[in-house]
């Protein structure tokens, strides 16, 4: 494998906008390592690694492409090289998930986000959504994180840390 790039786009959501974004893979001789894509209010978002198969000045033809998308489709893209992930070692860490429910307020994704990087938990995936409670029509918040939690730090104290969030926000916070 070659050099990895980070591919982000967004556009209005409408039928073809993956198609437009793969278009250019495909053009380009790249191969589509992961991605996450969603539409988020009336725009669909796209995040792609990708890897080149040894193609030369690849990273000016994707960023010649995405300024093409914009003008021809309607969709923004950002590309930029990253450096080949190590790859950590599951014995230094546990995965863990943990869910987030309550009323919708500021500050949520903040203070549980702000409180993991503290104690030295990263997060691997965070997914958060608003939907409206049918009985009051009150916004409820919902949101999943995927962490990874060094082994060193305790559950226990990670388990107060966030007993304190959830007490100050009046959210329930499970793992």
């Amino acid at each position: 494998m070659g050099d990895k790039f980070i591919l982000t786009a967004f556009g209005k959501d409408r039928p073809g906008i993956v198609a437009d974004v793969a278009r250019v893979l495909f053009e380009n001789g790249c191969n589509l390592e992961d991605s996450t894509m969603t539409r988020l209010a009336d725009e669909f978002t796209i995040i792609l690694l990708l890897s080149d198969q040894g193609q030369e000045n690849l990273m000016d033809k994707l960023s010649k492409e995405c300024r093409r998308l914009e003008m021809e489709k309607g969709v923004s893209a950002f590309v930029r090289p990253v450096s080949d992930p190590k790859g950590k070692s599951a014995e230094n860490y546990t995965e863990q998930t943990f869910h987030i429910e309550g009323m919708d307020q500021v500050g949520i994704v903040y203070k549980i986000s702000n409180f993991m990087s503290e104690k030295g938990v990263n997060i691997a995936n965070l997914r958060s959504k608003v939907s409206f409670s049918p009985e009051s029509g009150s916004a409820m918040y919902y949101m999943e994180v995927n962490a990874e939690v060094p082994n060193d730090i305790s559950m226990d104290d990670l388990d107060d840390g966030f007993a304190q969030i959830s007490d100050e926000l009046h959210i329930d916070i499970t793992r």
